[in-house]
């Protein structure tokens, strides 16, 4: 998932001027509540650059000081606006202002002091670009239309019956799920990694919006019936963030889930109604407002004030809640360190429902970057689980 703030708090508390305080009028809290909803469906539509290269050898690049470049781990950094790419490694030394970091590669364009934008997915392009494996261009038709999609194969092109469907997080890119395509490729699975609607590289859904899950699903419902119709008897289902919750939706709703024989999630939501009320806490949101917000997202007499065509029930992304309807085993990876999605549910759900989870617990990763952090073992895990299904 692109970790973004999903709301600002500044410009939703002046969401509700002119009409009452925050927690005074209420057509004033309506109206706050209306816009902490549509923020958190809404996709962003820019992407910024967020941190600042001081300077660089042919070793090695030294960044302001920024939440990001300071941790540990492997990343890529956009250059010239995402004309550019290179990517890092190891910290070589830190102070309180800027941080050194080893230079691995510069991947296109070049490096130069200024602006720049991380890159947490660590790889830049399709499959045959970044990882250097051949890949095939598929469309995949959703009731939205048709989505891009890039198949991997596993070594020789070798055509299997075991496909593995791989699905990122809100706001990012496909890109983000690649670091699972070598395990599954050298295990003898078809990777298909496919986009979903409201991606930069395809079709909006019919309101535009982001529904968390309760019709994203349709979408790897028909890259499941992609991967059936060419050949596969068995599906790996694998989710990164908003993609996990986008799964559990898929497995709750979809007939094609009796080919589901693994689910892997990766920082997932497991639970969208924690997911607000801790990014409500972040901004100092109160905490009537927010439940307020799930509220006008769950109501059909409020559809047009959030901009959404269907009510979304949060209350049923709610899988610790929900755990005893869960028939598939897991592997559920999660970090103490996300910023975006507290660990909490992952916890929960895997005390739950024991019999099929297996919880891999990090300590300081960040969102979704379990595998930046520690990439010989998310490998390991990822590889032990696979071959067990």
């Amino acid at each position: 998932m692109q970790v973004r703030r999903l709301v600002s708090r500044p410009v939703l508390v002046a969401a509700a001027a002119g009409t009452g305080s925050l927690l005074g009028a209420a057509s004033g809290s309506v109206a706050a509540a209306a816009y902490f909803a549509r923020k958190v469906i809404t996709p962003d539509e820019l992407q910024p650059d967020d941190v600042a290269i001081l300077r660089h050898d042919s070793g090695s690049v030294t960044f302001a000081a920024a939440p990001d470049p300071v941790v540990p781990g492997r990343y890529g950094v956009w250059l010239d606006g995402g004309a550019g790419h290179a990517r890092v490694g190891d910290i070589l030394e830190s102070d309180a202002t800027s941080v050194t970091r080893r230079l691995l590669s510069v991947d296109r364009g070049s490096l130069d002091v200024g602006p720049a934008r991380w890159n947490q997915y660590y790889y830049w392009d399709r499959p045959s670009v970044s990882l250097g494996l051949p890949d095939e261009d598929v469309s995949i038709v959703s009731d939205v239309g048709a989505l891009p999609g890039w198949v991997v194969r596993p070594e020789g092109g070798r055509r299997s019956t075991d496909w593995a469907v791989l699905v990122h997080g809100r706001g990012a890119r496909k890109e983000e799920t690649l670091r699972a395509v070598p395990v599954l490729r050298d295990a003898g699975w078809t990777s298909l990694v496919a986009a979903y609607r409201n991606d930069r590289d395809a079709p909006l859904g019919p309101d535009g919006r982001y529904n968390l899950g309760l019709s994203e699903w349709r979408d790897v419902e028909a890259a499941m019936g992609y991967a059936v119709s060419h050949g596969a008897r068995r599906i790996l289902l694998l989710g990164w963030s908003m993609g996990g919750a986008i799964v559990l939706q898929t497995l709750d709703r979809s007939p094609l889930a009796e080919y589901v024989v693994g689910v892997v999630l990766d920082s997932a939501v497991v639970d969208w109604g924690v997911v607000l009320r801790h990014h409500g806490r972040l901004r100092r949101v109160p905490g009537p407002l927010v439940r307020m917000a799930s509220g006008l997202l769950g109501s059909r007499r409020s559809r047009r004030l959030v901009g959404v065509r269907e009510p979304i029930d949060v209350a049923r992304t709610d899988w610790v809640a929900r755990a005893e309807e869960l028939r598939h085993p897991m592997l559920v990876i999660a970090s103490d360190g996300d910023d975006f999605v507290p660990i909490g549910p992952a916890v929960a759900l895997a005390g739950r429902r024991p019999d099929l989870v297996r919880f891999e617990r990090w300590q300081q990763a960040r969102h979704c970057r379990e595998w930046n952090n520690d990439p010989e073992r998310w490998e390991r895990v990822l590889r032990e689980f696979v071959a067990t299904r």
